[in-house]
């Protein structure tokens, strides 16, 4: 790590030295930041930058049990970017902008590295906050005053919510599974959604979808030489959960030429090439719409995927969380139950695992971390084994629970909030769009910079074609090329972003994922700092 900032702090020396932009007083103070408070020429590992703690103790001076040589190698192995390096300099960076606001060229950080939509000022559904309100403060329903606060049908269903809890006492423990109540709502939700009948038994209610995915990661990985197709470029939950469970990622790359295309004939080639290296793939990874690609599939191409996984025996995991973030008329999301149920393929013929979160969508519930998967296919001694993991966590949170069963059972017409749901909703996810296509077209204007279109999710992934003189600076601090664009972004605009390297990419190739979640008035900003940082940046180390 120390060599790592003195790089870090040579470079900025260098850059500040032939800086002839408006901006560079940032790098000052971000080198004044690394350097020692005892010397002004010799830049260290400041705690205050890069630590969680001013009282972190270098390796040589720590004398306690637990050290990098002791711990889980699995741990070191597993690596999450969209919370990684980057964004630790931008909290320090955010804690110093209150007392030395003048010292740089931006007066906020906006956080465009992670799909947390209320954090950016996304407000919350007014039902499902209502619902969880009463559910919460049980009290609030013999209030008089409440009936003038509250609307009616929030007031129903709080009641019937709470029928269905012992001693209704949100507070308590629930059935490992979930509350068998908001199951049953959940799999109504699902019935209404693909047409086919839902089970509320293979529902599992989980603390968002990651939950979820470490179970089946479990459930499935008993080695290395267990493997998990996944799509690159992938969200790093994927990767980060096949290390620490001790598996073997094997990569299936995205065709960006086509929109990120899932092409069969890469699965088949993966796989192949797996399997000549002694590895066992037990399962294949999808998620539509893509993080952090944006792609929504056709529903040809998933019926695909379908035979390929039935013909191989994989099971097939679904990560569907942004099924509601679609926003290109041409495309439309089929769940992957639903596509195989029409193809004929019921419980006996293929394993399939759906994963939903009240996190993304128009809801952005993501710190009330609910969510669940639907389990199909599977034998009833191995859906035992799941519940007994299940078990171990005793349940998910109830908060989380109540919201997931709203999510899939949002007010009907009729409903005396349903006008008003219907309006935040559609005012929600119709800004979404907007924003998406304003920053899609403005990094498609940006020298050596292409964006496909953002179908659906919350994110961009534009591929950068960076100069050679930028390269060579990026290995000369020891850091991958799109990192190293993606820190100096940050040092001189504010703007978070994470390198496609968090992602995977094919090689040589260069991205950042971008989330389209600032809202609409910040967009004109951040595509003006975006624009004006590329241009200084591609003159500054043009070939």
């Amino acid at each position: 790590m120390r060599r790592f900032v003195i790089s870090q702090a040579k470079n900025l020396i260098d850059q500040t030295r032939r800086c002839r932009q408006p901006h560079h007083h940032s790098n000052l103070r971000l080198l004044s930041l690394l350097r020692s408070p005892a010397s002004d020429s010799t830049p260290v590992y400041s705690p205050r930058l890069f630590s969680s703690s001013a009282s972190d103790m270098s390796d040589s001076s720590s004398s306690l049990p637990v050290t990098l040589d002791s711990i889980n190698p699995k741990v070191l192995k597993c690596e999450y970017a969209v919370r990684g390096e980057i964004v630790s300099i931008a909290q320090r960076l955010q804690d110093d902008l209150k007392t030395n606001k003048d010292a740089y060229p931006f007066d906020e950080i906006i956080y465009c590295n992670i799909g947390n939509p209320q954090s950016l000022g996304q407000q919350p559904i007014t039902f499902f906050r209502e619902v969880l309100a009463l559910c919460s403060h049980t009290a609030l329903l013999d209030e008089s005053a409440t009936h003038g606060l509250f609307s009616s049908d929030s007031i129903d269903r709080a009641w019937k919510i709470l029928d269905q809890i012992p001693g209704k006492a949100t507070g308590a423990y629930s059935h490992s599974q979930g509350i068998k109540g908001l199951r049953d709502a959940i799999a109504a939700g699902i019935e209404a959604r693909d047409g086919f009948p839902a089970d509320p038994n293979d529902i599992f209610m989980t603390d968002g979808a990651s939950p979820g995915v470490h179970m089946m990661m479990q459930l499935l990985i008993s080695s290395e030489k267990d493997g998990i197709l996944c799509p690159i470029p992938q969200y790093p939950l994927y990767s980060a959960s096949i290390a620490l469970h001790g598996g073997s990622l094997v990569p299936y790359y995205l065709d960006e030429a086509s929109g990120w295309g899932l092409e069969i004939s890469e699965l088949k080639k993966q796989l192949e090439d797996a399997k000549s290296k002694g590895i066992t793939v037990r399962a294949l990874a999808v998620i539509n719409p893509g993080n952090p690609t944006g792609q929504v599939l056709s529903e040809e191409n998933q019926r695909d995927v379908v035979d390929f996984c039935k013909k191989e025996g994989l099971v097939l995991l679904a990560d569907e969380v942004y099924q509601e973030n679609v926003y290109v008329p041409d495309k439309k999301f089929h769940s992957f139950k639903k596509v195989a149920r029409s193809m004929g393929y019921g419980e006996k013929d293929i394993s399939l695992v759906s994963f939903q979160s009240i996190s993304k969508g128009y809801y952005g519930e993501c710190g009330k971390r609910g969510g669940y998967m639907e389990v199909t296919g599977f034998t009833s001694d191995v859906r035992e084994q799941i519940y007994k993991v299940a078990s171990v966590n005793l349940c998910s949170n109830i908060s989380g629970q109540i919201l997931a069963s709203l999510v899939m059972s949002p007010p009907k017409p009729g409903d005396d909030s349903y006008d008003s749901y219907i309006a935040e909703k559609e005012g929600i996810l119709s800004s979404l769009a907007t924003r998406a296509k304003t920053l899609e077209e403005a990094l498609n204007k940006l020298e050596g910079v292409t964006c496909n279109r953002a179908e659906g999710a919350m994110y961009l992934f534009p591929c950068i074609n960076l100069p050679q003189k930028a390269i060579a600076a990026a290995e000369a601090a020891k850091t991958a090329p799109d990192a190293f664009y993606c820190k100096r972004l940050l040092n001189a605009t504010g703007i978070v972003v994470v390198p496609g390297s968090g992602f995977r990419q094919v090689p040589g190739t260069w991205h950042f994922r971008c989330t389209i979640l600032p809202q609409e008035d910040k967009i004109p900003a951040i595509v003006d700092r975006l624009t004006e940082f590329h241009k200084s940046f591609m003159d500054e180390f043009r070939d």
